[in-house]
């Protein structure tokens, strides 16, 4: 494990060991509490860092496969810290069953700011940002509405949204979206012909959907009847350039599966 700490720069890269992670943890709380962040800060921060190096080890290498993670964190002259966790794997789809897998991508985007993936054939790179006004989000700590309900199907899963929502519920209805559809890395359907005439927080909702989507190389598939309220409000609020909207739904298209990595090279 390699290890540096110079003015506002940090970098560690370890093998892509689980049993490390806890290493990496300690080595950036004891960066963070240098720079003056907060308590609430440094713990979203760490649980961000966490789940990208957890990913990278669990999901970049093939099983028995030698690999590394690289992480690298700066501060910006606007307060932002910006912390990358890149490997040399390949991207893997989580599995689209509703289980505790596959949630790093959501518990990333629950504590900052700001969650960029970059993926290619030579690896992944994932960019978390915690603003300088960032405000503490308490990972899951609503509960999504009642009438938001969600069926798991081969390979996508269906959100079905009832009733108004308010900009009020618009935090809980993306959270749900987003658990299920693993932070944006399965492919997703959401139905709103039983939407009600408030809409402004499934709007709101939407919008960081599809930005999770996008980084992870998916689009959102929308179902909503033609000339009905719930099109009006996409339309008027621009995201209906920014999804597929149908009246019907249908499967999205999933995506190829990932080529095998290259061979490991020794020396």
């Amino acid at each position: 494990m390699t290890d540096r700490l110079a003015d506002h720069h940090w970098g560690v890269e370890i093998p892509a060991d689980a049993g490390l992670l806890s290493t990496v943890r300690v080595h950036l709380d004891e960066w963070l509490l240098g720079l003056g962040l907060s308590d609430d800060d440094r713990y979203d921060l760490v649980v961000a860092v966490n789940e990208a190096v957890s990913n990278a080890v669990e999901h970049a290498y093939a099983p028995g496969a030698a690999g590394s993670v690289r992480v690298a964190g700066e501060v910006r002259p606007d307060g932002s810290v910006h912390v990358v966790v890149a490997d040399d794997g390949t991207w893997r789809v989580p599995p689209v069953e509703l289980s505790d897998r596959g949630r790093g991508l959501l518990l990333m985007r629950e504590n900052v700011d700001e969650v960029r993936v970059d993926r290619s054939a030579t690896g992944t790179r994932v960019t978390l940002v915690l603003s300088g006004r960032h405000t503490t989000r308490g990972t899951f700590a609503r509960s999504a509405p009642e009438e938001v309900t969600v069926a798991a199907h081969s390979g996508w899963v269906e959100v079905v949204v009832r009733g108004d929502v308010p900009a009020r519920a618009g935090p809980a209805v993306r959270r749900r979206v987003l658990t299920a559809a693993r932070g944006g890395a399965v492919p997703v359907v959401v139905d709103l012909r039983e939407l009600g005439a408030r809409s402004e927080g499934l709007v709101r909702a939407l919008r960081a959907v599809v930005e999770a989507a996008e980084a992870a190389g998916n689009r959102v598939v929308v179902r909503a009847p033609e000339a009905s309220p719930a099109r009006e409000a996409l339309a008027a609020a621009g995201v209906d350039q920014v999804v597929d909207l149908v009246p019907h739904v249908s499967p999205p298209t999933p995506r190829p599966p990932t080529p095998p990595p290259p061979p490991i090279r020794t020396r």
